[in-house]
């Protein structure tokens, strides 16, 4: 029973956030903004979409900034406007200060390159920790109206259909998507992972978005990601969505995932050993 005047903890959702200290309704309306704003960040990065003149007038770049910084105003400006004490991180704006053990990660426009050139794979992604430990995750693709959602220990969810990773037993069966970086060094590094992964798995994709592909390992459409370098703003929310939907997610060493870690390793679970040795045969 619980305290006077909060929910009882009961079932897997309640449960959950009554473990961590928070009350359902507080996890349920952090959840809800999270959605909104993710829904509203997709709609202007639809509404801006850059037409065929816009890049040849303006630059790829350009484009990509004008709808990062917007869908970022948005997004900012609705969770401060309903938690003004919490913590905010978004891959533009950096960081902003708060005075709870909360933090809101925030990715605007993730898969920004495809963006610019109008190919339809790129997402919303939003995370909140508690105390460091993510507790919800929203990735949105605006495109195809996908909302993957996530409430630690509550399960994963796309358009509120439960989440379960795929059961490909091993590598060889395995479609793997491997993000490349920017950097030479990074690509290099990508490369000798390729050249390992190809004769073992069953094939390799790059979508060019991590959190949609991040989000594709949870719903079993993918049966690993992996990447050396991607940061948490991509990552945070996808990351608890594989774990909650039966998946692994870890370092490139094999160590926990956090979400200050550099590089991810998100699996069904049942390829991650092999995974872990190609990535650290390079």
């Amino acid at each position: 029973m619980g305290l006077p005047g909060e929910p009882e903890c009961r079932g897997e959702r309640r449960a959950a956030a009554c473990a961590l200290g928070r009350g359902v309704d507080m996890t349920s309306e952090m959840l809800r903004t999270a959605v909104e704003a993710a829904r509203q960040a997709g709609a202007l990065a639809l509404e801006m979409l850059p037409r065929e003149r816009d890049l040849r007038t303006k630059g790829t770049r350009d484009v990509v900034t004008d709808v990062d910084l917007a869908a970022e105003r948005a997004i900012i400006g609705l969770i401060g406007s309903r938690f003004p004490d919490h913590a905010i991180v978004s891959e533009e704006a950096g960081a902003s200060g708060g005075e709870t053990n909360f933090t809101w990660i925030v990715d605007p426009l993730d898969g920004t390159r495809n963006y610019a050139r109008r190919l339809p794979l790129f997402a919303v992604s939003i995370a909140v920790l508690e105390a460091r430990t993510p507790i919800i995750g929203v990735v949105y693709d605006p495109v195809r109206g996908h909302m993957f959602t996530t409430v630690r220990g509550g399960g994963a969810r796309l358009n509120d259909e439960p989440l379960r990773v795929s059961p490909v037993p091993d590598l060889a069966g395995a479609l793997v998507n491997l993000g490349w970086g920017r950097r030479d060094q990074e690509r290099s590094t990508a490369l000798g992972i390729a050249g390992n992964l190809l004769p073992r798995c069953s094939s390799l994709r790059t979508l060019g978005s991590a959190a949609l592909a991040v989000a594709y390992v949870a719903a079993g459409w993918l049966d690993a990601y992996v990447s050396l370098v991607v940061r948490s703003w991509d990552v945070a929310a996808g990351a608890l969505a594989v774990v909650e939907a039966g998946g692994e997610c870890t370092t490139p060493r094999g160590d926990a995932y956090r979400a200050d870690s550099v590089g991810c390793v998100a699996s069904n679970g049942l390829v991650h050993d092999e995974l872990l040795a190609a990535i650290g045969e390079v």
